[in-house]
């Protein structure tokens, strides 16, 4: 055991998980091993201390204070606190192998964790057969959330994982950290609730001592979208005025991510008033991501299955994993999705599944069958008759429940609501050989969550993901998501603004580039400020029968039905190659890494435009330097060492122009991109007009 039950000293601070928090529990600890009072203990004790490692849990350790427990402690079962499922099943496994602890006539060895089904978690209640001890492994959800009678013993490993929010990269975190002194009680409380008790902290006092008195507000950890609309609702002045007076204020660089989220969405307006949507989502007590969904569900005639998604995201998840049957469960959700790379299309099918069960007396069966909670499909049924209640409230409801679902079975409207509802929450997809990468656009590459459909198949046939959540652990871990072509992210995603290419449109502060015929590129923009200003106005009135603007909504069902998803319009979009196209491909594009000429000439492609052409001269010190031409104008790049290279250069300088990044470019010459006019007049050029094509 390492407890030390004396105290050595306080320390109000609260200790971080970082290099200083490490060093800070390393230094206490050994100003604790040259006290008088640790040589009360014996040498064995002060060697583990003096071993201690704040960033270990500390398997063998538990496996040892079980086993002192089991050999020399009177009847009684065992509840100990581990931080998350991962590390639930690891030491599962360590003692199913001891040979006392591992001994079922012995042990009765449980787990308890949020996604375990209802029947699992009942058997921590059950009491076990004479002779036979129970240990029971939980998270701190058995803190305060249940009471198992026959607990005496409480092993507290001092940590768990607790929501915090990383404002600089706009990112939820869900990582392991040290308990508070309350917390810590309440553990300790668990030992004697109907009886006396003991309680084994796996942890030095000093330590303790150095814990936070209690946990940290929410209003420090978690992201305030939803509390900005609240505040905005109810005029309280400035969001950020308002919130400066709390008692422990958030970071501003939080509250202006969430301002900043309340403007992209179309909540906000630029100066920070609410819009007549923000209005609507500030009555709905969901997250305002989820109440835009359930509004557009609405307008788009497709509101029971935009129902169930929002229902099913406001709850835990109803698909269960259990430890011994995964792979079975993983197959049973991907029947669901049916290769639709949908986990909320999933959830739908699933949902009508059951309720057709239900119908026919059978819902037990088909949730043992398909590993889904019952009790999460019925909270979320109680959720969608709420949902419906307060859409009639606000009035943008009043028709009856078949007029606003003449649309529910087009998965197309639906998948483009659902991204209308998750927008900025977006990666992109890019399908190589023998793997699939990710990235957004706060943190790189990413990762999917293991239970998603779309989480270990070959292929996903989308350029983009919308997501839930983004969770950070050791990576960045996106939540349910749904594939999304070019089409639906252009009609439905953010604001679109034209680039500097006839044909380039630019979403996300131009994150995002489309490249495309320019009469197309009107033609996306046209529909999409036709389209906004539909919705604007059947949010002023609700009573507006959309059915007018039927041709309209063709066009847009259109787009959204028969684009192929093949992300043409995305500049660099590469499709999955043979490995012998892939490594001629390689071959071609020679030891320099990334080609810019092939870059330019895609783009140029893309936008409808002839290929450019080079013109290369050497230097008098042996170096070249080289020219493109396109459209009327030239790009000049920087001297290299040979033609390849010359010519590359010009292109990347070209590429640095035409998305607007000039001002960025990093060479450390002035001449590093010249833009000139062409002398040559010629009928087909473009001409420059403020550094912009007209």
């Amino acid at each position: 055991m390492i407890m030390v039950k004396k105290r050595h000293g306080k320390c109000k601070n609260k200790l971080k998980h970082s290099k200083r928090g490490r060093a800070r529990l390393l230094l206490l600890l050994r100003m604790s091993l040259k006290l008088p009072t640790i040589k009360g203990y014996s040498s064995h004790t002060r060697e583990s201390l003096s071993c201690w490692n704040p960033d270990s849990i500390g398997f063998n350790l538990i496996e040892h204070v079980l086993c002192h427990i089991i050999k020399k402690e009177r009847p009684g079962a065992v509840l100990v606190f581990m931080t998350g499922w991962d590390d639930i099943n690891s030491l599962k496994d360590q003692l199913q192998a001891h040979p006392i602890l591992g001994d079922p006539r012995r042990v009765l060895l449980l787990a308890c964790h949020g996604s375990m089904a209802t029947s699992e978690q009942r058997l921590i209640f059950d009491k076990p057969e004479d002779g036979v001890r129970k240990i029971v492994l939980a998270t701190n959800m058995a803190e305060t959330s249940i009471t198992i009678n026959d607990v005496v013993f409480v092993v507290d490993c001092g940590k768990a994982k607790e929501t915090s929010y990383d404002a600089l990269n706009n990112t939820p975190c869900l990582l392991p950290s040290w308990i508070s002194k309350a917390a810590a009680r309440q553990r300790r409380g668990r030992a004697g609730r109907v009886q006396p008790g003991e309680c084994y902290h796996l942890y030095p006092r000093s330590v303790y001592d150095a814990f936070a008195d209690y946990q940290l507000p929410e209003l420090l950890r978690t992201p305030l979208q939803s509390l900005c609309l609240q505040i905005k609702s109810l005029q309280l002045g400035s969001i950020s005025e308002f919130l400066s007076r709390a008692l422990q204020p958030p970071e501003p660089l939080s509250v202006q991510n969430a301002v900043d989220y309340l403007k992209v969405i179309g909540a906000l307006d630029e100066h920070e008033n609410l819009t007549v949507l923000g209005r609507h989502l500030s009555v709905l007590p969901v997250e305002p991501k989820l109440g835009k969904m359930l509004i557009l569900g609405t307008i788009f005639n497709c509101l029971d299955p935009i129902m169930t998604v929002v229902a099913g995201l406001s709850v835990r998840d109803p698909f269960l994993i259990p430890f011994d049957k995964k792979d079975l469960a993983e197959s049973a959700k991907a029947q669901f999705s049916a290769r639709d790379c949908s986990d909320h299309i999933a959830l739908v099918r699933a949902y009508n599944g059951w309720k057709d069960a239900e119908r026919q007396q059978s819902g037990h069966e088909y949730c043992w069958k398909n590993f889904l909670s019952a009790q999460t499909l019925k909270a979320i049924d109680s959720l969608r008759k709420q949902f419906f209640s307060l859409l009639k409230d606000t009035g943008l409801v009043d028709k009856p429940s078949e007029n606003c679902n003449s649309r529910s079975i087009d998965e197309h409207l639906m998948r483009a609501v659902i991204c209308a509802g998750l927008f900025p929450g977006l990666c992109s997809v890019v399908n190589k050989e023998k793997s699939i990468t990710l990235k957004t656009m706060e943190d790189g590459q990413v990762l999917l969550y293991s239970n998603s459909v779309n989480a270990g198949v070959p292929k996903i046939p989308y350029p983009w993901l919308v997501f839930n959540e983004k969770v950070k652990v050791n990576s960045v871990f996106l939540r349910d998501s749904t594939g999304v072509s070019d089409s639906v992210l252009l009609l439905f995603g953010g604001n679109i603004e034209r680039g500097g290419l006839d044909g380039h449109l630019k979403m996300l502060g131009g994150y995002l580039d489309f490249f495309m015929k320019p009469t197309l590129g009107d033609m996306y923009l046209s529909l999409k400020r036709e389209l906004e200003e539909l919705i604007q106005n059947k949010l002023l009135d609700p009573k507006l029968d959309i059915q007018f603007h039927n041709e309209l909504l063709m066009a847009i069902r259109l787009l959204v039905s028969e684009d192929q998803c093949e992300g043409r319009f995305v500049f660099g979009r590469q499709l999955p190659a043979s490995s012998k196209k892939a490594e001629k491909a390689k071959n071609v594009a020679g030891d320099g890494g990334g080609n810019s000429k092939n870059e330019l000439q895609t783009l140029l492609a893309r936008a409808g435009h002839e290929a450019p052409t080079y013109k290369t001269k050497q230097l008098k010190n042996n170096q070249f330097r080289s020219t493109v031409f396109f459209n009327g104008l030239d790009f000049v790049g920087q001297p290299c060492s040979s033609k390849k290279l010359a010519e590359k250069d010009a292109a990347a300088a070209a590429l640095l122009w035409l998305k607007g990044e000039t001002h960025s470019y990093s060479r450390n010459t002035d001449s590093s991109v010249l833009l000139k006019k062409s002398k040559t007049i010629n009928q087909n050029r473009i001409p420059v007009r403020d550094g912009k094509w007209n």
